[in-house]
């Protein structure tokens, strides 16, 4: 939209929820199809959970993406030469305002403005949205939106299990975890082992009096070099089938990682790739150096006492949940996006089957998907919108297909029933999928 445009009524606008990479994506692809929109983010600039400054942030001064730049980054906007192979998180929040800078999207958005409520005017398919935000004065005001684009994310509202008994040292979740010092000369004990946990691990063993971490399950790691090149830039064009890959991969670890049953680990009960895998090598380094300590799963606390379903126990200063993240749109209630279990049940992970402008854009979790996944739905929302507004024949079509059956976006995997693994898919079978479903929109 030029700067002088006249003013644009919200009813013919889309309300977008989030300036992090997503709202970023949602907001770029909505500008590129000429649709009018507004833009809400709860804190003072873009970059969302890379942004360390934003109370929201979960990252934490060590974190690096676990994905390497070129498999990551938007492909109309490639990280700079020179970028790291793994950026930090600086350097991604740099890239995230460059990307808004470069595309003047800043102007689109109100910052320091939490949305509260998000709410159908009627209950036809194609109601507008009463969108209700919290000013950066503390008043409120509404709206009413032709659509609603939610981009807030899914790795910031803290996943914290209930133990049995009570622990009387400190007991945290990693969202609260910042930088090592935090475990100067304490007995620390990790709960879980997934990607945040092992890198958290890593940081402590230089701090800590002791390291130890709690395990469930068994977990293939995944080092971030293969051949001295970034792993995930590895392997040919043609995707391999499901259980070919796993063979092959499952012998490649073993070749450069070893066996982390030998470590302490207990032997995975799931085939590679049905649980997002963990791209850290180091934890397997201090293990092997006696830095870190493996225990089982926790059956309950007792003081400082921390008792293991094996029958070990030990005492520690602070215990650290690395137990992920829960979906969370407080704003909008489940049944508009039509929860079921675990996850909203959205076509594609992005479309409601009940109301055509409302989608969801991030809500996915794959190995690899990287942030040209996010705007490749984002350019699938905007191609639809367009032709809903256009009456056009491709975007009824689309409508009906959103109304099921979905389309098996597994890739042949047979992923684990956890929450986080609800709204996974294979990569590429789902970017193959959305892609294709845009080009039938143009």
């Amino acid at each position: 939209m030029p700067d002088h445009a006249a003013p644009v009524p919200t009813e013919q606008m889309i309300a977008l929820i989030g300036a992090g990479p997503s709202g970023l994506a949602g907001a770029r692809c909505l500008q590129k199809a000429g649709l009018p929109f507004q833009g809400f983010e709860a804190w003072s600039d873009v970059g969302g959970l890379w942004n360390i400054a934003n109370p929201r942030s979960t990252v934490y001064e060590s974190a690096h993406l676990i994905s390497s730049k070129r498999t990551t980054e938007f492909s109309e906007f490639p990280m700079p030469e020179g970028t790291a192979d793994y950026p930090s998180h600086r350097e991604l929040c740099r890239y995230f305002s460059a990307f808004a800078d470069h595309f003047d999207l800043r102007r689109h958005f109100r910052f320091n403005t939490r949305v509260l409520r998000v709410e159908p005017v009627n209950d036809s398919p194609g109601t507008p949205w009463r969108v209700t935000v919290q000013n950066a004065d503390g008043t409120e005001t509404s709206a009413v939106y032709k659509g609603v684009v939610i981009a807030n994310g899914t790795l910031a509202e803290p996943n914290m299990p209930r133990f049995e008994g009570r622990f009387e040292g400190e007991l945290l979740h990693t969202s609260a975890y910042k930088q090592a010092d935090q475990f100067k000369g304490k007995r620390v004990l990790i709960i879980g082992a997934g990607n945040s946990g092992c890198d958290i691990a890593v940081d402590a063993v230089h701090y800590a009096q002791s390291i130890d971490i709690s395990v469930r399950r068994g977990y293939y790691f995944v080092p971030k070099y293969v051949f001295g090149k970034p792993a995930d830039t590895l392997g040919g064009k043609k995707p391999l089938p499901a259980w070919i890959k796993q063979r092959v991969d499952s012998l490649v670890l073993q070749w450069f990682t070893g066996d982390p049953v030998r470590l302490g680990f207990p032997k995975p009960d799931y085939k590679m790739y049905e649980s997002h895998p963990v791209v850290n090598s180091l934890i397997l380094y201090h293990l092997g150096h006696g830095d870190v300590k493996v225990r089982a799963d926790v059956a309950r606390f007792e003081g400082h006492t921390v008792h293991f379903k094996d029958g070990s126990q030990a005492d520690y200063d602070m215990v650290m949940a690395a137990t992920g993240y829960k979906l969370h749109y407080p704003f909008i209630a489940q049944q508009h996006l039509n929860w079921q279990g675990m996850a909203p049940k959205l076509y594609l992970n992005i479309f409601s089957p009940t109301y055509q402008r409302l989608a969801v854009l991030g809500m996915i979790e794959a190995s690899g998907i990287g942030w040209q996944g996010r705007y490749e739905q984002a350019e699938l929302v905007a191609r639809y919108f367009k032709g809903l507004d256009a009456a056009s024949p491709a975007a009824q079509r689309f409508g009906a297909a959103i109304q099921g059956p979905p389309p098996d976006l597994s890739g042949g995997y047979s992923y684990l029933k956890l929450e986080r693994m609800a709204y996974y898919v294979h990569k590429d079978t789902y970017r193959h999928a959305v892609r294709r479903a845009a080009a039938a929109l143009t």
